[in-house]
């Protein structure tokens, strides 16, 4: 752990019993002593809190917030320009492939655009960020802030708590907040399909904070393996897993995250980087599409498995991105990509585990319904 990076959270993951692993170049907490199992199971019924310090905070300023959302669109295929001030969105940065770079969330705060990129790629974003936005556009790396994450149907009232706006907040909301004496940047927003809040706070109160929401009834903390498989559950998509720079967006389903006045007769049409080939995809459909599989039994189907179309023979159609065990749906869940014209749901196909060919239904995403506060 000598040679990870370390979250402000660090010594509070250590002095609560967790498990570290090395995840993205840092050392995070996997579990707790309640287990992986239980940690899900308390965040779908009560609340949990996340360390996500290790995400990238950036903010971005310019002489206007029309002056930074247009040149931001030309990182992305997404309508930042008609972003309302308190709002947030889910965002792709593309490649001029059509490839998904990496998938992050950006809030406009007044004039200025606040995004969260994954710890994993946030280096070549920061440099993409730079190279690619005009000389006017500050780029700002928050290196001094953490972000936590409160998730589940006890988070409204645990954050209400301690600020009655919290509580008025609507899904992908941000606000400024005062928790405990200190004042956050929160969204309504999150990784798990639960109702929740991220946010972010300046380094130096991350412990303070973290301690006085784990003092509050029904919150306790939640490691890396309950967030994957909440968020597995949720439908949602890993980056490096279930997306990445081969994939363009339409394939993974996330052709909603693209507003109409971005795609073939919208009024700022194109413009992105990959524009020409996504939008081709947007008219004639993507060869693949990602699904949901339900794997029949109680043995999992995990990232590698091949899919195919018939028990004995054949080529694979597709492969698992994300699979494991679902605990709220106490079963084995997956994800992953198989040929268009065998994505409809209900199509059964067979995914080859150890050699031996296992019957898996293609099925809606999500397994769990969203909880999001509209």
């Amino acid at each position: 752990m000598s040679e990870l990076l370390k979250t402000p959270l660090f010594s509070l993951h250590e002095s609560l019993g967790a498990k570290m692993v090395p995840f993205a170049g840092y050392a995070m907490p996997v579990q707790y002593p309640m287990g992986v199992l239980q940690e899900h199971l308390h965040t779908r019924s009560a609340a949990g809190l996340f360390d996500v310090s290790h995400m990238g905070q950036v903010i971005l300023s310019g002489p206007s917030w029309e002056t930074v959302a247009l040149a931001f669109e030309a990182l992305v295929p997404m309508d930042v320009l008609g972003l309302a001030d308190g709002r947030q969105r889910y965002g792709l940065f593309t490649n001029e492939a059509g490839g998904i770079e990496d998938d992050l969330m950006f809030a406009r705060r007044g004039d200025t655009l606040f995004v969260v990129v994954n710890a994993a790629c946030k280096g070549a974003d920061m440099a993409r960020m730079r190279a690619g936005l005009p000389d006017e556009i500050t780029v700002e790396e928050l290196t001094d802030r953490a972000l936590i994450a409160l998730q589940g149907p006890g988070a409204a009232d645990a954050l209400a708590g301690l600020d009655a706006r919290a509580a008025d907040m609507r899904f992908m909301d941000v606000t400024d907040l005062t928790l405990g004496g200190h004042e956050v940047w929160a969204s309504r927003s999150g990784y798990t399909g639960e109702d929740g809040y991220e946010i972010s706070v300046a380094a130096q109160d991350a412990d303070a904070l973290a301690r006085t929401l784990l003092a509050l009834e029904g919150v306790a903390p939640i490691g890396l393996g309950a967030r994957d498989s909440l968020r597995l559950e949720a439908g949602l998509c890993l980056y490096g897993n279930d997306i990445d720079t081969r994939t363009d967006p339409v394939a993974a389903g996330l052709s909603w995250a693209i507003q109409k006045v971005r795609r073939r007769g919208g009024q700022r049409e194109g413009g992105f980087p990959g524009a020409a080939q996504v939008l081709e995809v947007f008219a004639n459909g993507p060869d693949q599409r990602r699904v949901g599989l339900k794997p029949e039994g109680r043995a999992p189907m995990r990232a590698g498995v091949e899919i195919f179309e018939t028990a004995e023979g054949g080529a694979p159609i597709g492969a698992v991105t994300s699979g494991g065990f679902g605990p709220t749906v106490e079963g084995p869940v997956a994800m992953g990509y198989v040929m268009a014209n065998h994505a409809a749901h209900g199509t059964q196909l067979f995914g080859e585990v150890r050699g031996k060919r296992l019957p898996v239904e293609v099925v809606k995403l999500p397994f769990v319904p969203a909880n999001f506060k509209r």
